[in-house]
């Protein structure tokens, strides 16, 4: 990141080589990679604490698996950001220069690679239970509770510690000016198979049959109810249930889109630097490179403000928080009401085969374990 001599060949043996073979490329954007790093370790941390926080009050409230999930995604990103973003670019890069012991260096990488994957792949089981929540509302409250949500990240987290092993051997990109040996190559194709390709194909398939889940059953009340009365259900259904269902099913597709956005050009850049030209040698690659890093941090900082954007909850929450107040009986009271609806709304349902049928012809009413917050 900072404009600094960086290779690997001692300063003792450059006479007796080239200098394309060990010079490398500028890093053209100066210091601007630390101020960016810096404003959004500042953040970035405080706000993921202020939502642990938050989130730590509506689980302990509500008693639900989705903020046990959710907990798990927090907390993964600070460690993300403390890992990568603090000790990774600011302490080794920016500060010593990565002129430290080699096992440290490695061992830190270890951790980084760890942290990455398991604030990655935290949004995987949230994903699934939100799947599970919408399309099968019975089994979810058969499965979905939080002490099964803690074995499930435990796990998680467990498995993500251990990939981020084979990552001692990780080669500096920035640094190496060698070709990419067979182990930079599996471990590269492993890395991107890991953090982006794997979870993107999770994410597509568990929404797309999510979408395709309401569609068909927004096609089957046309069908059998027909426009009309399908278009009079709808607007007897209460405002705040429409615009539920679609900012259930919009946080849905953002968390997953961000990631997929934010983390694009990091993947495509990695496998170019593979196969056409390395960050060491063009600095157009290295700058790729350095701008692909800064978006894809970006994504450890931004839930956040798409919990605040689609959760009332949520935003009460923070501002108890801030404002340094407990919930109130008012709101404790309100939390057990929306519980009970839908337990007796499914009870009345499996007992009456007319029920059933209305249930499915009628428009998509949310209950309150399948909301998103």
């Amino acid at each position: 990141m900072i404009h600094r001599p960086n290779v690997t060949v001692p300063t003792h043996a450059r006479g007796g080589q080239n200098q394309d073979d060990w010079q490398r490329s500028e890093c053209v954007l100066g210091y601007i990679p630390v101020v960016y790093y810096s404003v959004l370790l500042c953040v970035g941390v405080p706000v993921n604490i202020l939502t642990l926080v938050a989130l730590s009050r509506l689980a302990s409230r509500t008693k639900k698996a989705l903020y046990v999930y959710l907990l798990a995604l927090t907390s993964s990103d600070i460690l993300s950001q403390l890992f990568i973003i603090f000790v990774g670019f600011l302490l080794e890069t920016a500060v010593f220069h990565r002129d430290m012991p080699a096992l440290l260096l490695h061992s830190v990488s270890v951790l980084e690679f760890a942290a990455n994957h398991a604030s990655i792949w935290a949004t995987v089981p949230l994903t699934v239970d939100r799947y599970v929540a919408l399309c099968h509302p019975l089994l979810h409250r058969q499965i979905s509770y939080p002490e099964r949500a803690r074995r499930i990240i435990g796990a998680v987290m467990a498995l993500a510690l251990a990939s981020g092993v084979p990552f001692f051997w990780w080669s500096d990109m920035w640094r190496a000016s060698h070709p990419p040996t067979p182990l930079d190559r599996a471990l590269i194709w492993t890395h991107v198979t890991i953090i982006y390709f794997l979870p993107c194909s999770i994410f597509l398939v568990l929404n797309s049959l999510i979408i395709h889940r309401l569609r068909r059953r927004q096609r089957l009340c046309q069908e059998e109810n027909g426009d009309v009365a399908s278009a009079a259900a709808a607007a007897a259904m209460p405002p705040h249930h429409r615009r539920r269902l679609g900012k259930t099913t919009a946080m849905l597709l953002a968390v997953t889109s961000v990631f997929a956005v934010l983390w694009a050009p990091r993947t495509g850049v990695v496998i170019y630097h593979l196969y056409v030209a390395s960050v060491h040698r063009d600095w157009r690659v290295h700058l790729a490179y350095d701008l692909a890093n800064m978006l894809a941090m970006l994504n450890t900082a931004v839930n956040f403000f798409l919990y605040c954007f689609v959760s009332k909850p949520f935003r009460a929450a923070v501002r108890d928080v801030l404002l340094l107040r407990h919930a109130g009986p008012v709101a404790a009271r309100h939390a057990l009401r929306h519980q009970q609806v839908p337990v007796n709304a499914s009870t009345s349902s499996l007992s009456s085969a007319t029920k059933r049928s209305q249930r499915n012809c009628a428009p998509y009413v949310p209950r309150a374990d399948t909301q998103i917050m």
